[in-house]
């Protein structure tokens, strides 16, 4: 088993910007894919991004058109934490977000992840 500890959401006015991590703990392994969801109200979870990895130390990343150019996604191997730098940040950022890992090719699909966080909730004000 895998658990996933989520923090760093909040609130920010528009344009600005927040830092989600997510601390893994367990049997961790390099080897798992982990990606970020998020979840509005009224709304299905959508894929936001994800940090693929390919083999030794490499990994790749996956972004929403949504997002990309503006979130940042990255792993502290060290420290089995998963981070979203969130810049730019829109008042339709505002969702809960979930970090999640697997071990499933198709990373922008809920489906490819076993393990999910609690999710922490980011409100962008106008």
């Amino acid at each position: 088993q895998v658990q996933l500890v989520e923090s760093g959401g909040g609130l920010v006015q528009a344009g600005g910007s927040l830092r989600l991590s997510c601390a893994a703990s367990g049997r961790t392994s390099n080897k798992y894919n982990m990606g970020y969801f998020r979840q509005a109200p009224g709304k299905e979870r959508e894929f936001v991004a994800a940090i693929t990895w390919l083999f030794g130390n490499t990994y790749n990343a996956d972004y929403a058109d949504s997002v990309k150019g503006r979130f940042i996604i990255s792993k502290d191997n060290a420290k089995d934490t998963l981070y979203l730098q969130m810049n730019s940040l829109k008042p339709e950022d505002t969702a809960v977000y979930y970090c999640a890992a697997g071990t499933l090719a198709a990373v922008r699909l809920r489906v490819s992840y076993t393990f999910w966080g609690q999710g922490t909730q980011v409100t962008v004000s106008s």
